[in-house]
């Protein structure tokens, strides 16, 4: 097991979204569930996120739980494999010609533009 400044030094992924209904901004690391804070600013809540992340890491090592190391983009290969239907497939060759780009980079835009929406 790791020591707590070795975890702190870890680069967890740390995901903040704005609180609409009661303002400010709200912090999490999805690698470490239920580590959740907030601050009335961006700055505020980032600086809350370092103490929560300290707390959250201390109260686990105490109680001798397994902690998940953050995920590293070395990880994914930015490749797979998709089977689509035939007229799908003939749909985007089409749109992508249309656009002028492959049917690759048109795919990437459609899932990324798609991906945007639902992060919302």
């Amino acid at each position: 097991m790791k020591t707590l400044d070795e975890y702190m030094n870890m680069s967890y992924r740390m995901e903040i979204v704005e609180d609409k209904d009661e303002g400010g901004y709200v912090v999490s690391f999805p690698e470490l569930p239920g580590c959740i804070t907030c601050g009335e600013t961006i700055e505020r809540a980032v600086v809350n996120a370092a103490d929560a992340k300290r707390a959250w890491l201390e109260a686990a090592l105490e109680d001798g739980l397994m902690i998940q190391e953050p995920d590293s983009l070395e990880d994914y290969s930015g490749q797979f494999k998709l089977r689509i239907p035939r007229s799908l497939h003939r749909l985007l060759a089409e749109h992508s010609k249309k656009e002028g780009i492959s049917m690759n980079q048109y795919c990437v835009y459609l899932l990324s533009r798609n991906d945007a929406f639902y992060s919302k």
